[in-house]
């Protein structure tokens, strides 16, 4: 309605401009009295003046008015029926997204104009959204369903403790520890995850290679229990993001190598590097052949392969899904690929720190790793 006024009231007022300028450009230089100049004596010439032009031009251009306001409400609505059609449909589809049903699309035809775009960039919108509440449900049924395990776990321990009074004390109470442990790194590992999915960080400096550095040390035991052989290579790796989620990472990435490996003599290469792509970490691991199909859900929550693995660093299945949300929390890429041969390269890219960005990152003192050829490089 408001379109429809502006288009009919916008027609009036160039209609009476020109009325006004015929006014002003015609009328006012016709004179008031006839007057002729060496006119023929049997002359029928009619000379009209002015009040007579206004006597016979007001009531016509009254009735010109008339009809461009006619014209402009009639041809007004239907131009802002015509123009807001799009802008219903996208409401329309707001509306439906509202309540509660993420899978409409407004599928808008026609040419590329602004509706066309926001019909477009709106559709797009609903596709992440119903992607994002997709995982979001998946997961937290999937961690429902893991958390109820090691619960589970408990209540079956007490209640066959409970009914067998003759049940070892130190035994319960070893694999109460057992299971209240797993619980424990289960919902560390899902705050984590909450906490890189919302970005909830300061950015500093880091330098990935002593994160590396950092996470090779502290799983060295698991490495060399297991009887795996890592291997490490590569320069300084400058970055930007948070110190705790990148050693965290990189922590996961290795632990993930070492985990799913050869059941003994097996090999990981983990090395770092600066090029066109940013800064990238690249962890390969020996093993089982793995097909692309299996490859891409390993960055799904709770998926451990084809294989569940057991023990008492089996995980609880997200570790490569925190990669994957910390990766995205700073900008950066996430590469999985089987290895020919039988095991998984996994590639992080990270945006490289801004030259003269700030000062270089700071060497922290790393301990020295046990003497005993499990871990080589430079």
């Amino acid at each position: 309605m408001r379109l429809t006024l502006s288009y009919a009231g916008f027609l009036m007022l160039a209609g009476g401009l020109l009325l006004a300028a015929v006014w002003v450009f015609l009328l006012r230089y016709v004179p008031d009295r006839a007057m002729l100049i060496n006119a023929e004596p049997n002359s029928f010439d009619v000379f009209p003046v002015r009040s007579e032009l206004l006597r016979v031009f007001a009531p016509r251009a009254a009735v010109v008015l008339l009809v461009l306001l006619v014209f402009g409400l009639v041809g007004g609505w239907f131009l802002a029926g015509r123009m807001l059609a799009p802008l219903g449909r996208i409401t329309d589809a707001t509306r439906t997204a509202a309540a509660g049903s993420l899978s409409h699309r407004i599928a808008l035809e026609g040419r590329q104009d602004e509706f066309r775009e926001l019909a477009d960039a709106f559709d797009a919108m609903l596709a992440r959204l119903e992607a994002h509440v997709a995982e979001q449900q998946r997961f937290a049924a999937n961690a429902s369903h893991e958390l109820r395990t090691p619960l589970a776990t408990t209540q079956t321990l007490l209640d066959v403790a409970r009914r067998d009074p003759d049940t070892d004390p130190a035994e319960l109470v070893e694999r109460l520890h057992a299971v209240n442990a797993r619980a424990i790194d289960l919902t560390e590992a899902l705050l984590l995850l909450g906490r890189a999915d919302r970005r909830a960080f300061t950015r500093e400096d880091v330098d990935l290679s002593l994160a590396v550095e950092e996470a090779v040390e502290t799983l060295l035991p698991l490495a060399e229990d297991r009887g795996v052989t890592i291997a490490t290579s590569g320069d300084v790796t400058p970055t930007t993001g948070s110190h705790a989620l990148l050693l965290q990472l990189t922590t996961n990435l290795v632990h993930n190598a070492i985990v799913h490996n050869l059941p003994r003599d097996g090999a990981v290469w983990v090395a770092t590097a600066t090029g066109p792509a940013g800064a990238v970490v690249t962890v390969e691991n020996t093993g089982g052949e793995l097909t692309p199909e299996v490859v891409a859900t390993l960055v799904e929550p709770f998926q451990r392969g084809t294989e569940r693995v057991r023990g008492a660093h089996a995980g609880a299945g997200l570790g490569l899904a925190i990669v994957r949300s910390i990766t995205e929390a700073h900008d950066g890429t996430l590469t999985l690929e089987p290895r020919a041969g039988g095991g998984l390269r996994v590639t992080v890219a990270l945006p490289a720190a801004a030259p003269g960005g700030g000062p270089p990152p700071v060497a922290r003192p790393v301990a020295a790793l046990p003497h005993r050829g499990r871990v080589t490089g430079p």
